[in-house]
């Protein structure tokens, strides 16, 4: 059974297919990342499951009572009352409850009204504490210390003064302090620092409800997702397990379905040549057959399509770059602030980065880390002290707010004004960043945000540097181009000093963790998973490899931990485990359609004991994912 379920669900706009045939499904507590590149359609179809949108076609059922909430990209909250409110709106039905006690209450004092007053107390106490009337408030303050609101400046705050970011974790706290049994999520990272998202992803481990959320954050939902969902080409293929699971197995697919193809191809090419050859000839009836044959697995759709290649992506090359000196920035005593603020932001160790390192600042909203680089490129003077460039070192600086844009430029002029080439060459060029046609002759204050980062990242790869100063470098790029610039960033020969609240970039790059809080940062030489390890509380890294299953906590099992089995048994195990997946996926399959007849006919019993073995054969896929998983790594 499942909360919701579509069928045959198609969306398109004039002569613009979106999406069609879409049929998936929302199981009880089930956690879902929704994937796919920009423009694929991804809140389109949230739109329509949360009843904001309505299809072209098909169909989709919600399960009786369901309620659902929704966290949009652009929340839009009215009002002039306070952050506090707007989460305590979420308890309205223990609220009512709490004015109904305080109300028997002072009728108990009444020795008239005392003993109606306290058989109806009684019932009506007991029922508000298990639903948490006695906690609800200690709830909302973690909720929203948690999203990163401070209880002293922010609580009491009118929603009429909060930033667009603000509202959208306001909303946020609401929707999780509500607990709908459907939380759906558009981008519900974008306005959240890394300690936030953390927050969040462990929060959602004992969530009540079923999550489904786009996301382009690859680490939030390797922690989170049980499923993801892949939107693209107008179609949804659904993969089991996490983002990373996902990931092999959608090469994985692509590879096999490749050689399905290929293999088909071969057979039909056989097939109709022999029907050349032999028809008209004493072989003309086997030749016959061989065409009748064909012409059936043409009307059946057994003949398998040709796999579409990869949608186009970003082309980025920045690996030619002259060699820098060793040393390629040092600090001496530095504070790094504004003049006419009375502290600094924080005060900065005596840092010396070598050539090659790859330095991850990180820290909470509006600690000063953008001030920090800015200090560091000479836009800001240090409060005290110096930074000093190493010899050889050419600088280049990604702005998250591309402030080095000029809007009054075309894309083209843009380009060409940081190398001279000719025309055809810079068209070219912008053409593997995905401007092709008259898009290079768009001003740059046309473009969506994810446009501009393009731009800015074409400029940095036409300007030769050899320290690379990144200030969020992967906001509004799709999840394609993401991997494309880890991949280049991977392969970059010079030094690399990255702001980011990407946790998979910075886990993939980063060499040392330069860790930013109010007044100090601290340098820890090494990778994000072993600053984790040494930042975080045992028990909070123990409570970060769990997954969630029916409801039941199982531990993940550590990546380290070593599989005892020589290559052969190895091979072997791995094998076996993606045969007993498939096997338990058709399964599932099976149970599901058995559950929708048995509950059409309205049998009872048979919908209890197909509801008990489809929750036994999701543990055991859960189960050979997780070892799967493990091994194929």
């Amino acid at each position: 059974m499942s909360l919701l379920t579509t069928t045959n669900l198609a969306k398109s706009f004039g002569a613009d297919d979106i999406f069609d045939g879409i049929n998936v499904e929302v199981p009880y507590g089930a956690r879902i990342a929704m994937v796919g590149p920009n423009g694929a359609g991804k809140t389109t179809l949230l739109n329509i499951l949360v009843g904001l949108d309505v299809p072209t076609e098909g169909s989709f059922t919600i399960a009786r009572n369901t309620r659902i909430g929704f966290l949009p990209q652009r929340p839009e909250l009215v009002g002039d009352h306070s952050l506090w409110e707007e989460a305590l709106s979420a308890f309205s039905d223990l609220r009512r409850m709490e004015a109904q006690l305080n109300e028997l209450e002072q009728a108990m004092a009444d020795p008239d009204q005392h003993d109606a007053a306290l058989a109806k107390y009684g019932p009506l106490q007991e029922r508000f504490e298990l639903a948490g009337g006695y906690t609800y408030d200690q709830r909302m303050k973690m909720v929203l210390q948690g999203l990163g609101f401070d209880p002293e400046e922010d609580f009491n705050r009118s929603l009429v003064i909060l930033s667009g970011g603000q509202k959208t974790r306001a909303l946020l706290a609401r929707l999780l302090l509500e607990e709908p049994d459907l939380l759906v999520m558009d981008e519900p990272t974008n306005h959240l620092d890394i300690q936030a998202v953390e927050w969040l992803e462990n929060y959602l481990k004992g969530f009540p409800g079923a999550v489904l959320s786009v996301s382009h954050d690859r680490y939030f939902m390797d922690h989170y997702a049980q499923i993801v969902w892949e939107l693209d080409y107008g179609t949804i293929e659904t993969y089991r397990g996490h983002y990373s699971h996902y990931v092999r197995q959608r090469e994985e697919r692509r590879e096999r379905l490749w050689k399905e193809w290929e293999s088909q191809q071969e057979f039909v090419s056989k097939e109709e040549a022999y029907i050349r050859k032999h028809m008209g000839s004493r072989m003309t009836s086997q030749a016959k057959g061989k065409l009748k044959r064909l012409e059936t697995m043409r009307k059946r759709g057994k003949l398998i399509d040709r796999p579409r290649h990869k949608k186009r992506s970003m082309h980025l090359n920045i690996s030619r770059v002259m060699r820098s000196g060793d040393q390629v920035l040092r600090t001496r005593n530095l504070a790094v602030g504004y003049p006419d603020d009375p502290a600094p932001l924080f005060d900065v160790p005596d840092i010396t980065l070598y050539r090659g390192q790859v330095a991850a600042l990180i820290g909470p909203n509006g600690v000063g880390k953008s001030t920090f680089l800015k200090t560091i490129i000479g836009q800001l003077e240090p409060l005290r002290g110096e930074v000093k460039i190493g010899a050889s070192v050419d600088i280049g600086y990604f702005a998250q707010a591309h402030e080095r844009l000029h809007d009054d430029q075309t894309i083209l002029d843009e380009i060409i004004a940081t190398k001279h080439m000719p025309v055809s060459e810079a068209r070219s060029y912008l053409g593997s960043y995905l401007f092709s046609g008259d898009d290079v002759f768009r001003p740059i204050s046309t473009l969506s945000g994810g446009e501009r980062g393009r731009v800015a990242l074409a400029k940095l790869a036409l300007s030769g540097a050899n320290f690379l100063l990144l200030d969020e470098p992967t906001n509004h790029l799709d999840i394609d181009s993401q991997e494309v610039l880890q991949a280049v960033l991977d392969d970059f020969p010079g030094t690399i000093l990255l702001v980011s609240h990407d946790r998979y970039l910075i886990d993939a790059l980063a060499t040392q963790i330069w860790a930013a809080a109010p007044g100090s940062l601290d340098v820890f030489e090494g990778t994000y998973a072993e600053y984790i390890g040494k930042t975080q509380p045992q028990a909070e890294v123990e409570s970060s490899h769990k997954v969630v299953t029916n409801g039941r906590d199982k531990a993940a099992p550590a990546s380290g931990k070593k599989h005892g089995l020589n290559p052969y048994e190895l091979n072997r195990r791995v094998s076996e485990l993606e045969a007993r997946i498939h096997d338990l996926e058709a399964q599932m399959d099976s149970l599901t359609a058995d559950l929708e007849k048995a509950s059409a006919r309205g049998d009872s019993d048979r919908v209890h004991a197909l509801g008990i073995a489809y929750t036994r054969t999701e543990d055991d896929l859960e189960q050979a994912l997780e070892e799967w998983g493990r091994l194929a790594e």
